[in-house]
């Protein structure tokens, strides 16, 4: 597997959403091995398929404490999530250097294709919930900001724009 690289915002792709995989191949796993890969030499606990260009409802997430965890995602789909939230400071590598506190859901039930081409179902909770959430955004063409104020995500924008100048 290997590393790949990430898209900085504002590219259009990240604004763009992504396409549903018609099946599981041996392509779509090494895209998998590659995101996690990628996953992990960020570091991060989650990776959507569009950050690194690729147009395909993919995601990795791993909020595990020792990593190695990874749970990789074809066409995942929320299909309920707590009333609870929790707040996260929410950051992506394709705008680095800034975050934002992000209120979602505490846990949800995604469901999605594994490797193997079987319909799974999981409950996450937390940073694994978290992670899930923003990745399926990245998915769906938005970014974590989106959900700010307009003030709050002008001023984020403003800070990330001069630690890139």
């Amino acid at each position: 597997m290997s590393v790949r690289p990430i898209l900085r915002w504002p590219d259009r792709r990240l604004r763009t959403a992504a396409d549903p995989v018609a099946g599981v191949t041996d392509e779509i796993r090494t895209i998998l091995g590659d995101m996690v890969d990628t996953m992990e030499a960020m570091p991060g606990v989650g990776l959507a398929a569009p950050q690194i260009g690729v147009m395909l409802r993919l995601a990795v997430v791993d909020a595990s404490e020792g990593r190695g965890e990874a749970i990789r995602m074809i066409n995942p789909e929320i299909l309920h999530s707590s009333i609870q939230p929790r707040t996260h400071d929410e950051a992506s590598p394709c705008l680095p250097g800034v975050s934002a506190k992000v209120e979602r859901p505490r846990a949800v039930t995604v469901r999605f294709l594994n490797t193997a081409g079987e319909i799974e179902e999981r409950d996450l909770v937390g940073l694994w919930s978290t992670s899930l959430q923003h990745q399926i955004d990245h998915l769906d063409g938005k970014m974590y900001f989106d959900g700010l104020s307009r003030t709050k995500r002008q001023m984020l924008l403003k800070r990330a724009e001069k630690r890139t100048a």
